[in-house]
């Protein structure tokens, strides 16, 4: 329900409870359902029968002077409600709400998801890579702890924003990370809204607002450029197509050409940081639509930086692709090899990747093997059509 990350969003912001937001919206949103006839304002319309709901609830659980206290503390915003776009920005100023330097790094980014991008916790798990239990336990101490320690929900003042940038930006990229993901739309389908597109409007809105902050210049590049390429990541056939064999005529080169001086601009402030090398990653990929050629040693070398700011098996992940390349399949194998297994199993990146190697190292069953481990994980459609395609090929 495309509404739906908006209006929690807001309704948070009014209730000052982000377990009572998400449950007023569920309830209004069941109560929708029984309507005659559609409301004129979708989200307005939620919105107001959500915090009717709160206020209910609040009634029934206070005595009545208590009540009179919560009623005048929540706005009635019908001023908002009239504009052609009610509660625009709730969702940015949640944001910055959720990532409170007083919850840690991962749960801010986690919440953040959870909330403001309406992700389901089986996404945010797969984010993680942690089993989907473990997650929404995580994500249910940080509800509690921003309850019980009292987190302001207001936009925090803008000289304290720097240290909440962090936890923000990896919201965001792990949000757009489930988007790209999401090649054939599955997961935006089921949200109601391009995820993708939303995101991308977030990170540049936040680029604009701090423009003096490289790391946010860096994100909005690094969204740009996976955007760019939007055209051409499906085929006729509803598969996936990876990067390497994506039609470049496809791309969107006025998004390259944004990214590419967002990334000029953040160079000029001369702090270098992950979101700026991942989008270096992106922009080096880029040089196929010029000279039909990839620098494999540029990628790697950028991977080193990356791995350096933030270690990680994921980032290791690639750069044993990207050392394949360069070094040949064996020494990326050995890379590969080298990672922990046990946590990456539940990562269908990291067994994609033992595929690809595997294959072309010969092993064609072992290859099938990891193809299967990949197809066991409920891969999107796009996605899966791809894998058994490559399956398929192995046999």
């Amino acid at each position: 329900m495309a509404a739906r990350p908006r209006v929690v969003a807001a309704l948070a912001a009014q209730l000052r409870d982000l377990d009572a937001a998400e449950e007023a919206f569920a309830e209004a949103a069941e109560a929708c359902l029984t309507l005659p006839d559609p409301p004129r304002d979708f989200a307005a319309w939620l919105f107001v029968a959500g915090k009717r709901r709160a206020l209910d609830a609040i009634r029934k659980a206070k005595s009545a002077a208590r009540t009179a206290d919560a009623l005048a503390e929540i706005s009635d915003m019908a001023d908002i409600l009239t504009l052609p776009e009610p509660i625009p920005d709730e969702r940015l100023r949640l944001l910055f709400i959720c990532c409170h330097p007083a919850l840690g790094a991962e749960v801010r980014a986690g919440l953040a998801l959870k909330v403001i991008c309406g992700l389901p916790v089986s996404a945010i798990a797969r984010l993680f890579v942690v089993n989907e239990q473990a997650m929404f336990q995580r994500l249910t101490r940080a509800k509690a702890k921003v309850r019980e320690a009292g987190i302001a929900f207001e936009l925090p003042p803008r000289k304290v924003w720097p240290e909440r940038l962090g936890a923000v930006l990896l919201a965001l990229e792990l949000a757009f990370t489930a988007a790209y993901a999401d090649a054939g739309g599955e997961l935006s389908a089921d949200l109601g809204e391009d995820l993708g597109a939303e995101v991308e409007r977030l990170a540049l809105l936040v680029a604009e607002l701090l423009p003096q902050e490289p790391e946010a210049l860096g994100l909005a590049a690094l969204v740009l450029l996976a955007r760019s390429r939007a055209g051409a990541r499906i085929d006729a056939g509803g598969a996936m197509v990876p990067l390497s064999q994506q039609d470049v005529s496809r791309w969107d080169y006025a998004r390259i050409e944004r990214a590419r001086a967002m990334m000029e601009a953040a160079a000029r402030a001369g702090r270098s940081g992950p979101c700026q090398v991942m989008a270096a990653i992106q922009l080096t990929h880029t040089r196929r639509a010029f000279d039909g050629v990839v620098d494999w040693r540029a990628v790697l070398r950028l991977y080193d930086v990356l791995l350096a700011l933030r270690p990680s098996p994921m980032v290791a992940l690639s750069r044993a692709l990207a050392l394949a390349q360069v070094e040949g399949v064996e020494a990326g194998l050995d890379a590969l090899d080298s990672l922990p297994a046990e946590r990456l199993a539940l990562a269908r990146p990291f067994h994609v990747a033992r595929a690809d190697l595997l294959a072309k190292a010969g092993r064609g069953e072992e290859a099938a093997a990891a193809l299967d481990a990949a197809l066991a994980l409920d891969p999107p459609r796009a996605e899966r059509l791809w894998l058994e395609a490559r399956r398929a090929g192995l046999a």
